[in-house]
């Protein structure tokens, strides 16, 4: 599933090929995956892109349209685990999957394309407040070292969990908890309530130096990932323990394991990451 670099680069792709284009026309295919097909077909043809703009792993894109009744509403998409959103020429060949397309004004096609179809579209006309959007955690990109201690501190679950609870962070998937935490040499098992000061610290630098490096190689392409216009990103080439079980570790050479947090693969080295300290059971229980 893309995570917050991956949708943040086809954002900043999509922003560069949309803003200020205007829809002329919609086709939908496949329809399970819309919330509402009928406003989609109503309401987005003669609507102009004002904004687009990435909420955790949702992309928002901002229209005004021509009906004074609703006048701004967003265009949500979610890419689910292999949505694909591109621009491109309406000659172009369609890929397999292809669901929906947007005519611009400027001669171009914005496609989506889901070969699973566990993605989501729909329309926001009254803001965050719909679709639980609101009820998601800070972005890790947004949110200064004391808010980002905070929400750790005391918290008595595993912090691999809870970089992955998008009440907590929003935007954070299995590849870049894996890799900040690795970078920060903290095992994904640990409690949160047993960080340090200064393992919080690492942690908060880590994750973000991990998404920045990431959104500037475009993002990681392990399976579906392509960006908005259909290219690959770099960041695979850059990961240190995810997927890399049986591998040595970049830093000290110990293979990398895997187990499992959350119902989810978590990636480490067992040398650079140290395991908690299993609790002894009680007589009572022996």
């Amino acid at each position: 599933m893309p995570e917050l670099p991956e949708v943040e680069t086809i954002a900043r792709g999509l922003r560069a090929a949309l803003l200020g284009r205007r829809i002329l026309s919609v086709r939908l295919g496949k329809t399970d995956f819309i919330d509402d097909p009928d406003a989609i077909e109503q309401q987005v043809p003669g609507a102009r892109f004002l904004a687009v703009r990435r909420y955790g792993k949702f992309l928002l894109l901002d229209l005004e349209s021509t009906d004074r009744r609703v006048r701004h509403f967003s265009l949500l998409i979610h890419l689910g685990m292999t949505g694909r959103l591109i621009t491109c020429e309406p000659t172009a060949p369609i890929v397999p999957h292809t669901h929906v397309w947007f005519t611009l004004d400027n001669g171009r096609e914005l496609r989506y394309s889901d070969v699973r179809r566990f993605g989501r579209m729909g329309l926001l006309t009254h803001g965050l407040q719909e679709n639980g959007l609101a009820t998601l955690g800070l972005d890790p990109l947004e949110t200064s070292e004391s808010q980002f201690a905070a929400l750790f501190r005391d918290r008595r679950a595993r912090i691999k969990s809870l970089l992955l609870d998008q009440h907590v962070l929003r935007g954070i998937g299995n590849i870049y908890a894996d890799e900040g935490l690795w970078r920060a040499r903290i095992h994904p098992m640990r409690l949160a309530a047993s960080l340090t000061a200064d393992e919080l610290h690492r942690l908060y630098r880590a994750v973000r130096a991990v998404l920045n490096h990431a959104i500037k190689l475009r993002g990681s392409s392990i399976a579906d990932y392509v960006d908005s216009n259909g290219n690959l990103g770099g960041f695979q080439r850059q990961h240190r323990v995810y997927q890399r079980e049986g591998r040595k570790c970049f830093r000290c050479g110990t293979r990398i394991r895997r187990t499992v947090v959350a119902g989810r693969s978590s990636h480490f080295c067992p040398r650079c990451q140290h395991a908690p300290a299993l609790r002894r059971r009680s007589k009572l229980f022996r």
